[in-house]
């Protein structure tokens, strides 16, 4: 019986151990938000929205919601006093300005888009050098996608690391400009 017990708790103990040399050299990031929470992007994506034909588009995009949910809320309020011409009308209204509205948020997306991966093009090279830094010096064996992983603890998460050394390396290469 002291020998089942004796096998039991050294069995737990050894389980319990498990975690903890499974956490050692993995490491988990989210290489988007790492990239876009840099000055850098925050920078490119202010110049994004200074740009006339995009500032344009989303206030089209403003205009054309709320001319939408002006119909809406007066077809839902007026409903029952409209004939049924009048409400065809402004149902067809906003069917029309729904489709305006989604071909102009794909404007928007897609300019979106297109900077996000001009950003990335561009820090590439940093991401690439800081991130073959960290997995040295924090002798990482695996690194993992935060998309990828349903769970990890926060001590294993690189993406603010990332982060901050992308902005370091930026500034430092604007200093030497």
């Amino acid at each position: 019986m002291k020998k089942l017990v004796l096998v039991s708790v050294f069995l737990l103990s050894f389980l319990a151990a498990i975690p903890a040399f499974a956490v050692e050299g993995v490491g988990v990031i989210d290489m988007r938000t790492a990239v876009l929470a840099t000055q850098v992007s925050t920078a490119t994506f202010k110049a994004l929205e200074e740009q006339s034909e995009y500032a344009g588009n989303v206030e089209q995009a403003q205009l054309l919601q709320s001319d939408r949910q002006a119909i809406a809320e007066k077809l839902q309020k007026d409903g029952e006093t409209l004939s049924q011409d009048e409400i065809a009308q402004m149902q067809r209204d906003i069917q029309a300005k729904t489709k305006d509205l989604e071909f102009i948020v794909g404007k928007i997306q897609a300019k979106q888009n297109e900077t996000a991966d001009k950003v990335f093009r561009d820090l590439n090279p940093s991401l690439q050098k800081i991130l073959s830094e960290l997995i040295a010096a924090k002798e990482i064996k695996i690194l993992l996608g935060r998309d990828n992983v349903l769970f990890a603890d926060t001590a294993l998460d690189l993406t603010d690391d990332v982060t901050s050394m992308l902005d370091v390396a930026a500034a430092d290469g604007a200093d030497k400009k």
